[in-house]
């Protein structure tokens, strides 16, 4: 496996580490109002994550190009800027952060597209 397809599954498996530990800390506590930070941590961190790895896995040729690394980057800025964004969202302490980085998540899956559209070609073949 390339290396694109492990930074990605690498990345997800970790995001999905905290996702449970924070889902445990949460029912501990009884306190589920974080919960939508948790939700979009586990999707966008977790399952959108793996799901790209598993494209690049499947795609070498896709895995080797510049836009994949670009499509990591921008993944692992989505979650990083958007997880703490809905928790400040959520406190009251502003918007801005969600917002950016709910912006950051829809390029991300656009750059996906781009990229399964621009391989499709040798895939069809």
């Amino acid at each position: 496996m390339t290396r694109i397809p492990t930074l990605f599954f690498a990345t997800a498996a970790l995001f999905a580490l905290i996702g449970m530990a924070w889902g445990i800390q949460m029912s501990a506590s009884q306190d589920h109002a974080l919960s939508p930070a948790h939700g979009h941590l586990n999707l966008i961190g977790f399952v959108a994550m793996a799901v790209f790895g598993g494209y690049y896995a499947l795609n070498p040729l896709a895995a080797a190009s510049r836009l994949a690394m670009v499509h990591y980057a921008l993944t692992l800025a989505a979650v990083i800027v958007l997880v703490p964004g809905i928790v400040m969202a959520l406190r009251g302490t502003g918007e801005a952060l969600a917002k950016g980085g709910s912006v950051l998540a829809l390029l991300s899956m656009a750059l996906f597209l781009v990229a399964v559209l621009r391989h499709a070609r040798g895939l069809m073949r």
